[in-house]
């Protein structure tokens, strides 16, 4: 009796726990259907009774096996799978966010009929895409391998200095622009380049620090250098109170420095010498240029573009084949100055031409400029720019 109850018992669950298929047919999900009208379907809506609205919405009962034509969003509310849709174009499956319009009201068939559309259309596009984004990262990992190798080959490559590369990130600037290695995300060779990349980085490092150390090196000795040839030359040059400054170690190197110019471009200062005095020369041209006393011309005032010379006239060009007769081992060009007012409109520039003489004497590298001749232009030739 006992065995026979348990059997009984295992046969009422069995089919309390089964459902029927005319039960599963028959249960039915409520979902909303979005879809636009143009205005032929709005027109049509009217005409039928309906609202004409261009955005419609209704609510279907959507039966079991016709599920997946419908999306459920995480609130709980089901949708007919109508937007976004899919389309074929000459490129492909596009998808579209738009609801679909129609010039008519659509019947419930019609409203399924573009869910499976929609539904076999996005299986299909995100197929598609899953396949292109795989291309893409088998493409990108080539890519990256044929950087990687590149860099390895060539031990002048850098990797980007901003941000400065990690051990375990950097930047490899390419004509596309800059590439990202992580050893976090890389593999095979390219893993091994954030590492590199950084020790190339530090080495670079310590290279140019060692360079910058060399050169205060050297300019420190060049600076003992220059201490000890002005020491020497005041001892022999100099007046007794250039000597006892310099025993005191109160005489400016500038000056002394102007001392030794003084004698060194001694041949040729007959000409007179081109300072840095464009609000007093300008303003003695404007005033003889106008006639009056009064103008004034300040510093602020002055536009002073120089540059080399393009041509020479005959007197120039003399003057500069002088200079080079009397210091043959001195390097001599022409110049030219211009100089104007920005507050006096209507008064003719001021064109300075000048001879620049380079020596070098000694550790110094002497410079100095004579007047060649000076003379009104409306314009003149230039390509630098400095103040007066």
């Amino acid at each position: 009796m006992e065995t026979v109850t348990r059997f009984v018992d295992r046969q009422s669950g069995s089919l309390s726990a089964a459902s029927t298929p005319g039960a599963d047919a028959a249960r039915t999900l409520s979902a909303t259907a979005g879809y636009l009208l143009s205005e032929d379907g709005r027109k049509a809506s009217l005409l039928s009774g309906g609202d004409g609205r261009s955005v419609q919405q209704i609510t279907l009962q959507v039966p079991a096996n016709r599920l997946h034509l419908v999306s459920v969003d995480r609130q709980g509310v089901a949708r007919l799978k109508l937007r976004p849709r899919f389309e074929m174009d000459a490129t492909g499956i596009v998808r579209i966010d738009t609801a679909p319009m129609y010039d008519a009201p659509p019947t419930v068939d019609e409203l399924y009929r573009a869910a499976a559309k929609n539904h076999e259309l996005e299986a299909v596009y995100h197929a598609q895409r899953t396949t292109l984004k795989a291309k893409r990262t088998d493409d990108d990992r080539v890519r990256r391998q044929s950087l990687a190798e590149t860099f390895f080959a060539d031990k002048g490559l850098r990797a980007a200095s901003h941000p400065p590369p990690t051990p375990k990130t950097c930047y490899v600037i390419t004509e596309r622009g800059g590439v990202l290695f992580d050893v976090s995300t890389d593999q095979g060779l390219a893993k091994d380049v954030p590492p590199e990349a950084h020790r190339r980085f530090r080495a670079d490092q310590r290279a140019y620090q060692e360079k910058v150390r060399q050169d205060q090196i050297a300019q420190a000795a060049l600076h003992e250098e220059k201490k000890r040839f002005i020491a020497e030359w005041i001892s022999v040059n100099g007046t007794e109170e250039e000597k006892a400054r310099h025993a005191s170690g109160v005489l400016p190197m500038a000056e002394a420095i102007a001392r030794i110019s003084g004698q060194v471009f001694a041949a040729i200062d007959t000409m007179p010498i081109y300072v840095h005095d464009g609000a007093q020369r300008l303003q003695r041209f404007i005033r003889q240029f106008t006639g009056s006393a009064d103008v004034t011309v300040t510093p602020a005032d002055v536009v002073a573009r120089s540059a080399h010379a393009i041509m020479a006239s005959a007197d120039e060009w003399a003057a500069i084949r002088e200079i080079q007769e009397r210091l043959p081992e001195a390097h001599a060009v022409l110049r030219h100055h211009l100089l104007l007012s920005r507050r006096h409109q209507g008064v003719p520039s001021l064109v300075i031409i000048g001879a620049l003489v380079t020596l070098k004497h000694g550790p110094f590298v002497l410079r100095r400029e004579y007047i060649v001749s000076d003379k009104q232009s409306a314009a003149a030739s230039t390509t630098e720019v400095d103040r007066n």
